[in-house]
């Protein structure tokens, strides 16, 4: 039984990109298949941003590419990273003295991916350097960086080391200001029901009604925190703050980004009650919210629930927060 407005289900990713292209044709053009690039590329003097994944998290990560943010998105099958060989064509067509970022989200596809095309651009002379990122902290407050997963903390790194580009800074300064961010950036989601997969409707978790999973991963991965019973925003808001903040050690005098991603179906009322609850516990504690945002960054299909994004950012980074419009096709901020 059809559950979508969909085709045939093999050309789901084909057929958005197609839509999407079309649909933000002043911004976004495919430069081959299932490769997303600028419709006006940056100059070749500045280093290219270069990012990765599957579909069906629209609007990531390909919503993301425009001036100001990613140079190229590398489309993998629903919920699958593209294999290393599209991921090199990808970095092919961004070749430049300047040298490309690779943005690698640590889950063990997209990571297998990123190491085998980068080895791949190395050996043919191509200048790649690349970061991985690790802010999900559902694994444990202590646990090491490699066993924490890439969620939507993500997008905060496209518009800062995107505007760190567009600024004309080198490759190893971009590295350097995005691994001091990675270090600072923390993510926990919450889920109270899974999403289906687009080509077969299979359910990939089943939750109970009227619990939740503190740390569910954005495939339906389990969340280290458990399911327990659903309880009020300002409830889940409390706890998910505390252990961010924990994580973080941020202090009063801090400057911090505050993110709400809604992950498929959980609504934008209820996030951006959500966000009021978060926003006025940081703020108690004399933090300042520099930049704040609640809405869909990288979805799950269905999946109710949200993750909550937070950073503690120095001076630069504030600076390219604020001062370097974006005109991605999902971000122009």
């Amino acid at each position: 039984m059809k559950t979508k407005f969909i085709n045939d289900t093999e050309n789901i990713t084909a057929e958005l990109l197609e839509g999407y292209v079309m649909a933000f044709k002043d911004k976004v053009k495919l430069a081959s298949e299932n490769i997303v690039v600028r419709a006006q590329p940056k100059d070749e003097k500045k280093v290219a941003i270069v990012a990765f994944g599957g579909s069906g998290h629209e609007p990531a990560v390909s919503g993301f590419v425009g001036e100001g943010m990613l140079d190229c998105s590398v489309v993998g099958d629903i919920f699958a990273a593209p294999g290393a060989q599209r991921l090199f064509q990808g970095l092919q067509l961004m070749k430049r003295e300047a040298g490309i970022l690779l943005l690698v989200l640590n889950h063990s596809g997209d990571v297998m991916s990123g190491n085998m095309a980068k080895q791949l651009a190395e050996r043919v002379g191509i200048k790649v350097a690349s970061i991985m990122t690790h802010d999900d902290i559902s694994a444990g407050l202590d646990a090491a960086n490699d066993d924490r997963r890439g969620l939507a903390g993500a997008v905060a790194m496209y518009k800062i080391l995107g505007a760190a580009a567009e600024a004309g800074k080198s490759l190893e300064e971009i590295v350097e200001i995005g691994e001091r961010l990675n270090e600072n950036i923390a993510t926990l989601a919450v889920a109270m029901r899974s999403c289906t997969h687009p080509q077969n409707g299979a359910v990939i978790t089943s939750l109970p009604e009227g619990m939740m999973q503190i740390g569910m991963g954005q495939h339906g991965e389990a969340g280290a925190g458990g399911s327990q019973p659903l309880v009020s925003a300002d409830e889940t808001a409390e706890f998910m703050v505390a252990q961010l903040m924990k994580k973080l050690q941020v202090a009063k005098g801090d400057k911090v980004l505050l993110y709400i991603n809604g992950v498929g179906a959980s609504t934008l009322m209820e996030q951006l009650i959500v966000y009021r609850a978060a926003a006025k516990q940081i703020e108690a504690a004399g933090i300042e919210i520099v930049d704040g945002y609640a809405g869909e960054l990288l979805t799950v299909q269905e999946q109710a629930g949200f993750q909550m994004i937070l950073a503690k950012l120095d001076a630069d980074h504030v600076d390219y927060l604020k001062n370097y419009p974006s005109k991605a096709a999902y971000w122009t901020r």
